[in-house]
C-alpha cells in the first residue's frame, strides 16, 4: 500500500503529533508499506529528507513554532499521481489537511483523518481568543471529519468531543503507541550528573511544550509542598515554548529556582534518558487529546502523577503506576501521597506487561492498518471506481 500522510506539524517541530506520525510511519514501513509525508517547510529541516515533501509555509499567528502551508495544492496532486497513492491520511484540519482531502478527491482514493488536537484549549493563540470561538471549532471539525472515509481518535475524550460536534462519520479510537524498545533501552547519558543532581535525591520530571495550556505553573506552585518533605528534591522541566521566561520568573518568585532545572528542548531520541533519570513524571495539563508523554514515561519505567481523566485513571489503575488528582491545589499532596505509598503498593509485573503491550507502537500500527483496509473496502463499495491515475493509464493503452 502507498500512503500519503498530510500534516502541518512534523519534525524538526517537536510535538506529540510529530511523534505520533513518525511512529506510525515506522510501523507502516516495517509492514512493507510505502509512506510519504507531505508537510511544511521548516528553517531547521535537513536539506535531504527521503520520503518527505515540504511546501512553502509561514509561522502560525502567535503560535510561532508551528507552521501552515500557503501553497502547493497542485504540486501535491502531481506528486501524489507520480507516487500512485492508494490512501491519504490527514493529521490536520487546516492547510495540508485540506490539501490532502483535495488530492484524495481528485485521485478517487479514500481519505482517513486523525483528530489530534483539542482546539478549544488553543483559541487564545489567534488574536488572544477574540476572533475564534468554540462554535467555530465545532463547525470546522464537523465539516472536515464528515467529508472523510473515516476518523481516528487517539482517545475516548477526543471521540466524545467529535460526537458532541455532530460528526456522523465512523470514529475509531486508536491510541498512539510508543516504541517500547527505544524507551526501555538504557541511556548512555547520565542526566543527574549533567544537571548536578545527586543519585539519592528525589527527582520529579515535567516534559512538554512550555505553554499556558500545559499548566506547568501548577507544577511549580505545588513543588514547595514537596520540598517541605524532601528538601533536596529537584524538578527537571524539559521543553521550550512561549512562556519559558514566565516560568523561570515564577520559580524565582516561589524561591525554588535552585531546585529547578530548565533544560530547553530535547531531541525525541533523548527523552528516555530524562524519564529514566527521574523518580516520577508529573503532568498537570488538561488539553491533551491522549497524552503521549504519559505512556512514554510508563514505558521507560517511570510512574506518573497526572490530572484525573478517564484515560489517566485507566493508566494508573493498570498496575498501580502512580496517582491522579482532580484540582491543582491537590497536586503537591498527591505527589507526597504517591511517594509514601509507592513501596507498599508495588505494581503487578503482569499488569504492567499487559499495559505496555497494549500501548506498544506495534499494536498501534496494526490497528491503523486494519482501519485503512476497512476504510478502503467501504470507500470502494460507496464509490466503485479505480483511482484516476489507473483509469488514465488504461485510456492511454
Amino acid at each position: 500500500m502507498r500512503i500519503g500522510i498530510f500534516t502541518d506539524s512534523y519534525f524538526p517541530q517537536v510535538s506529540g503529533v510529530a511523534t505520533s506520525i513518525q511512529t506510525l510511519k515506522e510501523e507502516l514501513e516495517a509492514h512493507g508499506h510505502e509512506v510519504v509525508i507531505f508537510t511544511t517547510t521548516d528553517p531547521k529541516a535537513d536539506k535531504y529528507e527521503p520520503g518527505i515533501v515540504r511546501f512553502a509555509s509561514i509561522p502560525f499567528f502567535s503560535f510561532k513554532d508551528r507552521r501552515v502551508a500557503f501553497r502547493g495544492m497542485l504540486t501535491a496532486l502531481k506528486k501524489s499521481k507520480e507516487l500512485r497513492l492508494d490512501l491519504v491520511h490527514t493529521h490536520t484540519e487546516f492547510s495540508l489537511g485540506l490539501t490532502g482531502k483535495y488530492v484524495a478527491r481528485q485521485l478517487g482514493i479514500p481519505c482517513v483523518h486523525t483528530y489530534h488536537t483539542m482546539y478549544e484549549d488553543y483559541l487564545h493563540y489567534v488574536a488572544k481568543g477574540k476572533v475564534l470561538r468554540p462554535s467555530h471549532v465545532k463547525v470546522v471539525s464537523k465539516y472536515f471529519c464528515n467529508q472523510t472515509a473515516g476518523v481516528i481518535a487517539p482517545s475516548e475524550k477526543a471521540k466524545n468531543k467529535l460526537l458532541f460536534y455532530g460528526v456522523k462519520q465512523d470514529i475509531r479510537v486508536i491510541p498512539t503507541g510508543v516504541n517500547l524498545e527505544k524507551l526501555r533501552a538504557p541511556s548512555t547519558r547520565n542526566i543527574r550528573e549533567e544537571l548536578a543532581i545527586e543519585e539519592d535525591e528525589l527527582v520529579l520530571l515535567s516534559l512538554s511544550r512550555l505553554a499556558h495550556e500545559k499548566n506547568i505553573e501548577a507544577i511549580l506552585k505545588a513543588f514547595p509542598t514537596v520540598l517541605d518533605e524532601y528538601p533536596t528534591a529537584k524538578l527537571i522541566v524539559v521543553g521550550d515554548g512561549p512562556i519559558r521566561g514566565e516560568l523561570e520568573q515564577l520559580s524565582e518568585a516561589l524561591n525554588i529556582a535552585p531546585s529547578v532545572r530548565f533544560t530547553g528542548e530535547v531531541h525525541v531520541d533523548e527523552v528516555n534518558a530524562y524519564y529514566q533519570a527521574s523518580d516520577l513524571y508529573v503532568n498537570a495539563s488538561t488539553s491533551e487529546s491522549q497524552g503521549l508523554t504519559y505512556i512514554e514515561a510508563i514505558a521507560a519505567g517511570t510512574n506518573i502523577v497526572a490530572k484525573s481523566s478517564p484515560y489517566t485513571d485507566m493508566l494508573i489503575y493498570s498496575g498501580k503506576l502512580g496517582k491522579t488528582y482532580r484540582y491543582d491545589e491537590e497536586l503537591g499532596q498527591t505527589v507526597l501521597d504517591y511517594l509514601k505509598d509507592r513501596d507498599a503498593q508495588k505494581s503487578n509485573p503482569i499488569d504492567r506487561k499487559n499495559l505496555l503491550q497494549s500501548i506498544s507502537s506495534t499494536v498501534f500500527g496494526e490497528e491503523v492498518l486494519k482501519y485503512y483496509q476497512e476504510a478502503m473496502q467501504s470507500y470502494q463499495l460507496e464509490k466503485p471506481v479505480e483511482p484516476k491515475y489507473y483509469r488514465k493509464s488504461v485510456r492511454r493503452g
